[in-house]
């Protein structure tokens, strides 16, 4: 029970963490998998992919398919609604971190 509440707070930072790095350049599902691995953070394709549709639906992500070494890979950039919103969320999640550690 708790493994899930945690998981599903989780995935709020998740989407602040994609946010940050489509900002500042196309990223694909894979390349978030092992960046989020590297923190301890292992989610299953099954769990980033409605990630990734759901932020572009609400218009904070643009997606575009490529061809790389012969296999297709859509990469995921921020548009402009996407970064403002990760400067609202990067400006909060800051109070939020200090007034834990207060």
């Amino acid at each position: 029970m708790a493994e899930k509440i945690l998981r599903k707070l989780m995935l709020g930072f998740v989407q602040v963490y994609i946010l940050n790095h489509a900002s500042q350049r196309p990223v694909f599902g894979a390349e978030l998998q092992e960046a989020l691995g590297a923190y301890g953070h292992h989610l299953s394709p099954g769990t980033l992919y409605p990630v990734l549709r759901s932020l572009e639906t609400k218009g904070l992500l643009t997606s575009a398919p490529k061809v790389v070494d012969g296999k297709l890979r859509v990469y995921y950039s921020a548009t402009q609604q996407g970064k403002e919103i990760l400067k609202q969320a990067q400006v909060m999640a800051r109070k939020l971190c200090n007034s834990l550690t207060d």
